[in-house]
């Protein structure tokens, strides 16, 4: 494909692919596994069949594949899934054959690919507007969503291999749970095995992306970052159904709220925000299943507050990663913001020579990071497009190791951020101890868990 500027590759693209289709879906027994099967076409010249394998062993009922709910589940799946292919053209009309939606769930839906593709949109440099966007034609039949599965007061716990769902997992290490991982990674099972759980004790799904996709990436169609969180949501709802544990308890804080780039509405973290959890209950509880709680176990808290309880579960240091890069090799890069943020919100909290058998160096003392630092900080216009804590909460941690560290031993970059123009108010901006002891009062989590955690973070 001839390369050309991204808004002007987004507009050829519509025209020259108007539809996108979402012809059907497939339930594929096998003796093992179950396989959830997807069709998608992009004007009858594209076509792709991604797959879920699920493992038959995490149904606690098998009658439970006839039942309405699965199926408005699994299409659902499909919904949140089409993104992913969709983008690769934008194409301004997508026809959904196999379920009805009506306005309310339209509109829903097209908020989701508006804000949930906002990093796309931005750093595609794409002009457009929430309407304007794309036009969602339900072709298909209602489903009645009339929950009728046993339903048990257990924990469904998403593990993504991060710090942040180590925390859930110890804090509900009384209650009864069943991890959930989709595509694991090697971390995640270590965190499992590390947790008290076997994989025959977890549920596991296995997602496989069409080449075709793929192939489309590799010739210079649109692509980018997608609401990843949000097909985590609606997987976790199969999970649920599939164990009879009715409550979803994610890990997401609320630092996740905070905008990437300052004053918009463009979030890296939109479907982890506090503002996608309301809408995602308000959907599923109007049109999939009223037995579901679906919550954030640590919404309440912020990064600082996560990283404090976190430094106490050691047991966890060998093995966490919250690095992409380092991922396929079970490792920090110590090349990205993830890595850099993950030191320093940790920094506060552990010596450095802890840190450095976690990371293999001081990620501090590394110059080239001060381009990741000053966006951590605040210097830069926009933070980086990783899942990262808010600015205050970066300063804050700052703030604390420039109080503790003697001057003539400052790393690299701490004697940057003392040079900044602006450096004393900054420091002085940011109260530490207050956001140690915050609590964000926009959340869904339960009476009983709620105590539980004021026990752990306050008393």
């Amino acid at each position: 494909m001839q390369q050309k500027d991204s808004h002007s590759l987004f507009h050829d693209l519509r025209k020259k692919y108007p539809t996108f289709l979402f012809e059907s879906y497939s339930v594929i027994p096998s003796r093992n596994d179950l396989t959830l099967e997807f069709s998608f076409s992009i004007s009858d010249t594209f076509f792709f069949k991604p797959r879920l394998i699920i493992s038959l062993d995490h149904f606690h009922d098998r009658t439970i594949i006839d039942s309405p709910l699965f199926h408005q589940i699994v299409i659902h799946i499909g919904l949140i899934e089409m993104i992913s292919y969709w983008k690769a053209t934008c194409s301004p009309k997508v026809i959904i054959r196999p379920v009805h939606l009506d306005k309310w769930q339209v509109d829903w839906w097209k908020k989701l690919f508006y804000h949930g593709l906002g990093e796309f949109i931005y750093t595609n440099s794409i002009e457009t507007d929430q309407e304007s966007l794309v036009t969602l034609l339900p072709e298909g039949n209602s489903i009645s969503s009339h929950s009728t599965f046993h339903s048990e007061e257990g924990y469904i716990v998403p593990i993504g291999g991060g710090k942040d769902s180590c925390v859930s997992l110890r804090l509900l290490s009384e209650y009864p749970c069943r991890p959930y991982m989709l595509n694991p990674r090697q971390s995640a099972s270590q965190i499992l095995r590390q947790s008290g759980f076997t994989e025959s004790e977890s549920v596991i799904f296995h997602r496989n992306i069409h080449p075709q996709l793929l192939e489309l990436n590799r010739k210079g169609f649109l692509n980018g970052h997608t609401p990843f969180s949000a097909l985590i949501a609606f997987t976790s709802l199969l999970a649920s159904l599939l164990t009879g544990y009715r409550n979803i308890a994610l890990s997401n804080e609320s630092s996740a709220n905070e905008a990437t780039v300052p004053h918009t509405t463009i979030n890296h973290q939109y479907s982890k925000t506090f503002e996608f959890e309301n809408d995602f209950r308000e959907y599923c509880f109007s049109y999939i299943s009223r037995d579901i709680n679906y919550f954030s176990l640590l919404r309440p808290l912020n990064e600082l507050q996560i990283a404090h309880l976190f430094s106490g579960m050691r047991e966890y240091f060998p093995y966490f990663r919250s690095c992409n890069e380092g991922s396929h090799s079970d490792s920090w890069c110590g090349r990205c913001a993830k890595c850099l943020f993950t030191y320093i919100i940790l920094s506060p909290f552990l010596e450095e020579n802890e840190l450095i058998r976690i990371f293999g160096y001081n990620l501090l003392d590394n110059y080239l990071l001060k381009d990741l630092f000053d966006q951590l900080t605040g210097v830069s216009d926009e933070k980086p497009f990783e899942c990262v804590g808010t600015v205050h909460e970066v300063n804050a941690a700052v703030r604390v190791l420039l109080e503790r560290i003697p001057g003539d031993k400052l790393p690299l970059l701490l004697r940057h951020y003392q040079s900044l123009p602006f450096y004393s108010d900054r420091v002085d901006a940011f109260s530490w101890h207050k956001l140690l002891q915050n609590y964000d009062p926009a959340h869904f989590v339960p009476l009983e868990l709620e105590k539980m955690i004021r026990k752990e973070v306050y008393e």
